[in-house]
């Protein structure tokens, strides 16, 4: 499929989503412009392309002959898709445009509630080592790979496909992964049931000379063959014998013929060995990979960004960020932190929307109340209003249940919770900020 004739103007290319397929379309020879709200380091880096990137939304940004793509995160009444309406152009959801590029290459894509980031950015490092010069779209920065994105001249294809809003469905690649399944997304979805049922209808769209791969814990069925990967004996892709420590983690993993190898990674925690497990899988299954070879190109793997990502020390401290954002993921990242062996485990924890807050405050106070002292701000909306009743105290007022005279504090305000802080690290400490809003910045004002 030739991208060289086609134009396109993109709404929200400053997200990590858009921006992706922006840097791929552009090296694959389109036109590409785009715009955002705001400014975003995406947004620069496509700037450095050579791609136009405009700050703020304006209709006389189109014109006849372009074709318009837009995120889930644009309004339908935004002006400038009137305007592409009044002009009649072609209008294309991310996903759709995503999907089309899906459809031109052998193709794997990774989804599921936890892990897709760090094992797409997985499968798309290893490939990357063993030479397939794949391309890649990922939800998010991966170091290693200069970004989220990469216009490979391979013919592997490696994406990330988001359930968020449904829009995986649009994708038919040659290698579907799922690596688990959970509700997450409250205003989406009514129940864990529907959550299933799309990541159901989705793998049964798999082409046939495909596979799925799915994680622990998932209930797949397709028409063509489905790998499961776990730690449960009966897995084809067995995972054993997992160790974790500050050096990153290694396991077992025995193949479905039986053959078992030793996969040592730089990353740390247990999930991280699933993550890789089902990475190793995809290679094996959509770019005939040796098992071994898959392993091995994994070895040197660092993480993807905001997936434990260690910032540096304050007062002997180390301060670690992770986008940690549903109980599961905060519960693996502070076990994550206990691998280190810290004096104490510090949470710095950021809610992220109403909904899942209002939903999910008792998991959140579950999976804080393994830390040894904890700090919560307020929520950060993104693009929610607020719902009455519904703040951060919830969590604060669960992990005080669970553990009476546990170090807790509220801190509305990122500097409030940064101030706090500084006076309560102690050497020895392993301070993880948690969230998926913009909590990083405690970090920042601590190391700054």
């Amino acid at each position: 499929m030739s991208f060289a004739d086609r134009r396109f103007h993109m709404l929200g290319i400053g997200g990590a989503g858009v921006s992706a397929l922006a840097t791929v379309a552009y090296a694959w020879g389109a036109e590409v412009t785009g715009c955002d709200r705001g400014d975003s380091p995406y947004a620069e880096r496509l700037r450095r392309f050579g791609i136009e990137v405009f700050t703020g939304h304006d209709p006389a940004h189109l014109d006849e002959g372009v074709e318009v793509v837009v995120s889930s995160a644009i309004p339908p009444d935004e002006p400038e898709l009137a305007r592409a309406r009044e002009l009649g152009l072609r209008r294309l959801h991310r996903a759709e445009l995503l999907a089309e590029m899906v459809s031109s290459r052998r193709s794997i894509c990774v989804a599921g509630t936890h892990g897709k980031t760090t094992t797409s950015g997985m499968i798309a490092y290893a490939a990357l080592e063993l030479g397939l010069d794949p391309t890649f779209l990922i939800g998010g920065e991966v170091p290693q790979l200069g970004g989220n994105a990469g216009p490979g001249g391979g013919s592997l294809l490696v994406a990330e496909a988001d359930e968020s809003d449904g829009s995986l469905t649009l994708l038919r690649p040659r290698v579907a992964v799922v690596t688990n399944i959970e509700l997450d997304h409250h205003t989406r979805f009514r129940s864990l049931a529907e959550v299933q049922d799309l990541f159901q209808g989705w793998v049964a769209e798999v082409d046939r000379g495909g596979a799925v791969i799915v994680g622990e814990g998932v209930r797949l069925t397709a028409d063509v063959p489905v790998h499961r990967v776990g730690r449960s004996t009966d897995a084809d892709w067995h995972v054993g014998a997992v160790e974790t420590g500050a050096a990153g983690t290694g396991f077992w993993l025995r193949t479905p013929e039986g053959t078992p190898h030793h996969v040592a990674l730089a990353v740390p925690g247990a999930h991280n060995a699933l993550n890789a497990a089902c990475a190793i899988a995809a290679l094996v299954a959509g770019a005939e990979v040796e098992p071994l070879d898959a392993a091995g190109a994994l070895r040197s793997f660092t993480g993807a960004g905001r997936r434990f990502e260690l910032r540096g020390e304050v007062a002997g401290a180390r301060i670690v960020d992770d986008y940690a954002h549903h109980p599961t993921e905060l519960a693996a990242a502070i076990e994550a932190a206990r691998a280190f062996e810290p004096a104490r485990v510090v949470v710095c924890f950021q809610p992220h929307l109403f909904s899942r807050t209002q939903q999910m405050a008792d998991g959140f106070g579950r999976a804080l109340a393994r830390a040894d002292e904890v700090v919560v701000t307020e929520i950060y909306p993104a693009r929610e209003q607020p719902i009455e009743g519904v703040t951060a105290k919830l969590i604060v007022d669960r992990v005080s249940e669970l553990r009476p005279g546990m170090p807790l504090a509220y801190e509305p305000t990122l500097e409030a919770a940064a101030g706090y802080l500084k006076g309560r690290l102690r050497p020895g400490d392993l301070l993880l900020t948690a969230g998926a809003g913009d909590v990083r910045r405690v970090g920042d004002l601590l190391l700054g």
